[in-house]
């Protein structure tokens, strides 16, 4: 007797070539209320269901309407970049598979991958490997993690720009944490350290959260263990810029967010180390009913090297680069018409892509908020006042329209 099998688990090219062609149009821009003018999604979850494609139908509008368009022309305010369409496809096939690469059984192939994508990148930092992770909050975590049990360091020193994970993380570990000041260009006053490092993860940032500045990391050799959140800033060492972070390959860890400047999806990053066979070892654990042990804070998790590996295949080192030294371009052109406006003023010239500025008249910050485009610009607080920043992490940003549009709200 012959079972009818639940074609919702099964492939269905008409139902994705629908979804495809909802993703292809243009809807007009939602807001957090549409969701409650929709009498499908009321306050209570419905005993039957309407279908997939009706399902699809409903929500496009509100999905697809009500994101923030960052591959705009005008998209230049966030460090959370466009995807390229090769990983559109190949997150599908994730999403279609389901791997877990807690198990070689559930993932034989895609545990590879991971291993593969680390021994591409590693190098580039200097690092012998290391692992993927949701995002680089989990990466400084497991770097801190590593180093209490690898160096036996019982505080962490970071600027007070530091991203806030590294206090999360240090809280979470039970170590003392102590933050030094930044000089006026956001940069961790060396002076200012501490004498005694001996027991001691110092915490260097490659590319601030506010203003995308450099620590010094000459400083790294100096305490037990020296970790760089290179979160935002790291993929530079993969273009001609790769001597702003000249001696990164001297620290013991490294994150890097794979989802901002290496163009992923969320959730997607790096942690490596210099010795990652030790570090490995250190933040492994066994388990009845795993084959390998388990490595790092994650349990089940997902193929999120598979795209990242893809865009690599596609573009090879040489078109990574082309893309971000583009979005440094851009950086670099939007600042040097700050500072030729005598309107403005420049926070510090841009090393990481990041163009911080502000108008030089008082109340015209606000005034030049409210008149620029959505996604353009955003804002961080430097001592008692706000800037205007924008984040270079669009490649196909217009920088002529969006200097022309900072010229518009001036007048």
């Amino acid at each position: 007797m012959s079972r009818e099998l639940d074609k919702e688990f099964l492939f269905d090219a008409q139902a994705l070539e629908h979804a495809l062609a909802l993703m292809g149009q243009s809807y007009p821009q939602q807001t957090p209320a549409a969701l409650n003018d929709q009498p499908v999604l009321g306050d209570r979850l419905p005993e039957q269901g309407m279908g997939s494609i009706a399902a699809l139908d409903q929500l496009a509008p509100l999905v697809l309407g009500g994101a923030a368009r960052l591959g705009a022309p005008t998209a230049f305010a966030h460090k959370d970049p466009p995807t390229p369409w090769v990983t559109w496809a190949t997150t599908l096939w994730n999403a279609s598979l389901n791997q877990n690469l807690l198990h070689p059984a559930t993932a034989p192939v895609a545990r590879e991958i991971e291993e593969k994508v680390m021994t591409w990148l590693s190098p580039y930092f200097g690092m012998s490997g290391g692992h993927m992770t949701p995002g680089s909050s989990a990466a400084n975590l497991t770097a801190l993690w590593a180093a209490r049990e690898c160096a036996g360091i019982t505080e962490v020193v970071a600027s007070d720009a530091a991203h806030l994970s590294i206090k999360k993380s240090a809280h979470i570990l039970g170590l003392r944490f102590t933050m030094i000041p930044t000089d006026a260009k956001g940069v961790l006053a060396r002076e200012a350290l501490p004498q005694d490092l001996s027991k001691t993860a110092l915490v260097l940032t490659s590319g601030t959260t506010s203003v995308g500045a450099l620590d010094p990391l000459d400083l790294i050799g100096q305490a037990a263990w020296t970790h760089v959140d290179a979160a935002w800033g790291g993929p530079l060492r993969m273009t001609r810029y790769a001597e702003r972070l000249a001696g990164i390959e001297r620290a013991d860890s490294v994150a890097v967010s794979s989802h901002k400047w290496l163009f992923q999806p969320k959730e997607s990053a790096l942690i490596m180390f210099r010795d990652a066979a030790k570090a490995t070892e250190a933040i492994s654990f066994g388990g009845a009913y795993l084959a390998e042990p388990n490595v790092g804070l994650l349990g089940s998790h997902g193929a999120t090297a598979i795209p990242l590996l893809a865009m690599l295949m596609s573009w090879g080192r040489a078109g990574v680069a082309q893309r971000i030294e583009r979005c440094m371009e851009m950086a670099d052109q939007l600042a040097q018409y700050i500072q030729e406006d005598e309107r403005l003023t420049l926070f510090a010239d841009p090393t990481t892509g990041l163009v911080v500025w502000r108008p030089r008249a008082q109340g015209d910050l606000e005034k030049i908020l409210t008149r620029l485009p959505s996604g353009m610009i955003s804002t961080v607080t430097i001592g008692p006042d706000k800037w205007c920043r924008n984040t270079a992490a669009n490649p196909n940003a217009d920088i002529a329209q969006l200097i022309q549009e900072i010229k518009k709200a001036l007048a």
